[in-house]
């Protein structure tokens, strides 16, 4: 015979004043913005002395990964609407390290690579990206990882 399991209560990290959250304890969504600002607060000490947000070094190392990726080719890999892609491009381009080009198969797309200086900046992202997986993966087994980046994805698959 199967037992079935009873839910374990959520427990929250005691901060002053967290105590008994009710209700609320279930609610997955409220639990993914609770991790989304741990992950995000993390990053941020992480990566401040780059002045890097996490978009602009997910597209430069999408533009890495795929030289002479077109923009729009770009926003819909990073599942952004085509003006958010815009001001990214635009602010990583006033920077120094993309580059746009002219596509040679179809004219009306713009590519996009990085110059040396976006390369030099990626590496030192990378550097920091790794430290900041490190922090956030030191938390599960390899395994629970996996499943993890597993469940995460199937929110934001199409």
């Amino acid at each position: 015979m199967r037992r079935i399991r009873e839910p374990v209560a959520a427990t929250i990290p005691s901060d002053e004043g967290a105590g008994d959250i009710g209700e609320i304890r279930d609610i997955v969504g409220f639990h993914i913005r609770l991790a989304h600002g741990a992950v995000y607060r993390h990053f941020t000490e992480t990566f401040g002395h780059l002045e890097l947000t996490q978009k602009q070094v997910a597209a430069m190392w999408l533009v890495d990964n795929h030289p002479d990726i077109a923009q729009s080719t770009l926003a819909k890999r990073m599942r952004m609407d085509r003006a958010t892609m815009m001001a990214i491009v635009n602010r990583l381009e006033a920077r120094g390290y993309l580059s746009r080009g002219r596509s040679a198969t179809d004219g009306r797309k713009q590519t996009l690579n990085l110059t040396d200086e976006g390369r030099r900046a990626l590496a030192t992202a990378k550097v920091a990206v790794r430290a900041h997986e490190d922090w956030l993966k030191a938390r599960y087994s390899p395994a629970e990882v996996e499943t993890l980046i597993a469940l995460l994805t199937r929110l934001h698959s199409e």
